[in-house]
């Protein structure tokens, strides 16, 4: 193997082959030694002065070799490959040196030192020759050079005195040598690469020990591996660290049961645990199947040990603290099923609770469930915000609270409505005392943030047996006898009755056949007339919504239009009323107008602007003869979008109406905040007016109000001439309209009627004369 190329061998393999060349300097010295005593005693022998000069250069050739590798020896490994090449040729210089002298000696010993034949000197040369040769591949391996150097310094002066000796038997023997030098060669390089495969396996293995240790010591798992005897073979140093243990070899060669133990010594673990994870981890190994165990200790952590079967006859058996992953666990187990605010079991698992204690127990016992659901909650977080709003779920779950118990479940089943499910329940009368106990304790006042809000709840039960029933039926029971309570007047709670269920399906059905006549176009139009108090003619009037039903007959608006606002359909009813009125009143006079009702959802949308816009090119009908009516509750919800789109109609030319005004307990900001034209001043103004002085002051001021801002008024719900006499002398508004002046009338009615003046003009005109008198 040739060292003369730089990067032939390994740098790391290199420079421990130049060291071996410095290492055994005490059987070289006794070598060196031996080899000058002879060549002494042949001297001695033959008197021949050549044997004298070998003599002194073996003594000064072997004191600077053995001078040059004690010097060597002393300093530290090379650090690069030139430092450890120039250490090997100076270690060359004194070798060639040495392997020169003794082929001097057999040199001269068989051929220089003829004329003085001695055989005692021809032996003692090749014997001690050949001695040292045999050394050459132990000690010089390291080197190639050196072997081959040796080598030839010290068989060649052999062969060469033989072959001088001319005779055909010395030259042949001479030339013998070559195999010979051959052979030291190779064997040589054999050792050489034996050796370079030894090291070179051997730094493999240890780099691959490296690489395991550490990966097996940067775990994150504590580990330890079993011997056939079932104790510990291999641990890292994260199982010692969990085991509090100072290094990985205070595990080696204790048990599953003695690394258990340690654990229920501390009084971490409790003996019975103790011998079902050893029992689960043996059984495992012994199975050779993957088997995990999660084991809670003492002091809250907890830990999980697997146990798998590992490679010649090993178990291997890990385990780590996953106390962060079972907390979180934990946490996400009661997120999915309690509510975030009151810490109450939310809707998935209440009915899971329920559904799993009704399937248990005497199936013929009475069971009830309430829902209890918060008046007017809207307004708290529309006034006070969502915080405030929050704070009074959570005073009110905290009272509920305190009622749950054995057989009581309760849940914040979402928003503001919480459910109290009552798993035995004697009778009617038990069940009927539990709620009247749970709505005392719940209601009254509490502080949310300095606002003392009262808490006021409206509640639905239902009684019913088990084997009748189930969770979902007695919610939806509950919930009927819950819009009960509400309608009539919140504040209290009701027991479903039967009658609530076939109310229930009748109103379903009448949203189903709602949506269908929407839908079929099957919904109609008529108009009631707005009379101008100056001429008794028809001015302007108000498109109305009917509905007949096929079955039913004529439907109230007061009940079907609820409807539509509760289906989220009443923006295409007022679509399909704005089109319709708008359509007809183009057919109408010039100087007849039409007034259209639209909803606070149809305020909540920008389509509003493009719904008016498309109904008025598609009519062909002048944007001032089209008046638009908005109620207060519109204005509630968001005034400042109102307002935007109120401007925006305004600038189509649509005149715009406060409708309902004087119901609202605002309604007086509006007039000068709002671009109105008009107001119509609600009915119940007008209801007492004949009697009552101070509504006909109140309708008096609210028109001598309005009349310096440029809004005209028109009073609604003039239904005898009493009323309209006094509107007319006292009041004196713009327009009027009521039932005086007949029922809503088709489109073709308001078209004959549009020159028609009312009767009572000549009765009013006569009646101002009178009080002019």
């Amino acid at each position: 193997m040739n060292l003369k190329r730089k990067n032939e061998i390994p740098v790391d393999v290199y420079i421990p082959f130049v060291e071996t060349l410095f290492r055994d300097g005490l059987t070289l010295s006794i070598g060196i030694v031996a080899q000058t005593l002879l060549v002494i005693l042949v001297y001695w022998k033959t008197m021949h002065p050549a044997y004298l000069l070998v003599a002194a250069g073996l003594i000064i050739v072997g004191t600077l070799r053995l001078r040059n590798i004690r010097k060597y020896r002393r300093l530290s490994s090379p650090k690069s490959w030139e430092e450890a090449h120039r250490r090997e040729n100076d270690y060359i210089v004194f070798g060639a040196m040495h392997g020169f002298m003794l082929g001097a000696f057999c040199f001269i010993a068989i051929y220089l030192a003829r004329d003085n034949p001695d055989n005692y000197a021809e032996i003692a040369a090749i014997c001690v020759t050949l001695a040292s040769i045999t050394s050459i591949a132990g000690r010089n391996y390291g080197s190639p050079r050196m072997v081959m150097i040796f080598i030839v310094t010290t068989t060649w002066p052999i062969s060469l005195g033989f072959i001088l000796r001319g005779d055909v038997y010395h030259v042949v023997l001479g030339l013998l040598s070559a195999p010979f030098l051959f052979a030291i060669k190779r064997f040589a390089d054999v050792v050489r690469e034996v050796l370079f495969t030894a090291l070179s396996e051997e730094k493999k293995a240890n780099r691959i020990a490296q690489r395991f240790n550490r990966a097996l010591n940067t775990m994150s798992h504590g580990l330890v591996m079993l011997g056939p005897d079932g104790r510990v073979a291999v641990a890292n140093a994260e199982a010692a660290h969990l085991m509090s243990l100072k290094s990985p070899d205070a595990l080696l060669g204790r048990s599953i049961h003695g690394l258990l133990m340690r654990g229920v010594a501390g009084g971490m673990l409790a003996p019975k645990d103790c011998r079902y994870i050893e029992a689960q981890l043996t059984r495992a190994l012994r199975e050779g199947r993957d088997r995990k165990v999660l084991v809670s200790l003492a002091n809250g952590q907890h830990y999980e040990f697997s146990a798998r079967e590992g490679s010649q006859e090993l178990g291997v058996i890990t385990f780590e603290d996953v106390t962060a992953r079972v907390e979180a666990e934990d946490k996400i187990r009661f997120m999915a099923r309690y509510d975030n605010l009151t810490g109450l079991p939310n809707r998935a698992y209440f009915h899971e609770l329920v559904g799993e204690a009704m399937a248990s127990g005497d199936h013929d016992r009475l069971c009830g469930l309430a829902v209890l659901d918060l008046d007017d909650f809207k307004s708290v977080n529309d006034t006070l915000g969502h915080p405030i709003g929050d704070g009074l779920i959570y005073a009110v779950a905290e009272r509920l609270a305190a009622v749950a118990g054995p057989g009581i479940t309760v849940s914040r089943f979402g928003g503001d409505e919480f459910m109290v499910f009552f798993d035995r329940v004697e009778d009617e009368s038990h069940l009927k005392s539990k709620l009247d106990e749970i709505f005392l304790d719940m209601q009254g006042e509490v502080d949310v943030a300095g606002h003392g809000l009262r808490i006021q709840a409206s509640g639905g039960a239902v009684l019913s047996r088990v084997k009748d029933t189930d969770v979902d039926a007695m919610i939806v029971k509950a919930d009927l006898a819950l819009y009960k309570a509400k309608e009539l007047g919140k504040n209290s709670w009701r027991l479903f009755e039967a009658s609530m269920d076939a109310a229930f399906r009748n109103r379903q059905l009448m949203k189903a056949d709602l949506r269908s006549a929407v839908e079929g176009k099957g919904l109609r139009v008529v108009y009631q007339p707005i009379v101008a108090m100056s001429t008794m003619r028809i001015a302007s009037c108000e498109a109305l919504c009917r509905w007949d039903h096929p079955d039913l007959g004529p439907i109230s608006p007061n009940v079907f239009i609820p409807l539509a606002e509760e289906m989220g359909i009443i923006s295409e009813i007022s679509a399909f009323v704005l089109n319709a009125a708008c359509t007809e009143c183009a057919k109408w006079p010039a100087q007849t107008s039409v007034s259209v009702n639209l909803s606070a959802k149809d305020f909540r949308n920008r389509d509003v602007i493009q719904k008016v816009r498309d109904a008025l090119a598609s009519s062909g009908l002048a944007a001032d003869r089209l008046e638009i009516e908005v109620t207060e509750t519109a204005l509630l919800d968001d005034k400042s979008l109102t307002r935007q789109y109120i401007e925006e109609l305004k600038r189509l030319g649509v005149r715009i109406a406060l409708d309902d005004f004087g119901t609202g307990y605002s309604s007086l900001s509006y007039l000068h905040k709002l671009p109105l034209d008009k107001i119509k001043i609600d009915r119940s103004f007008l209801m007492d007016v004949t009697q009552n002085t101070r509504s006909l002051e109140l309708l008096k001021g609210i028109v001598n109000l309005s009349r310096p801002l440029g809004l005209s008024v028109t009073v609604e719900g003039v239904e005898t001439f009493e009323q309209l006499k006094i509107l007319a002398l006292q009041v004196k508004p713009d327009l009027v309209q009521g039932f005086l002046f007949g029922s809503a009338l088709s489109a073709s009615g308001i078209e004959t009627m549009s020159s028609t003046v009312w009767p009572f003009a000549k009765d009013i005109k006569t009646a101002r004369k009178a009080t002019r008198r």
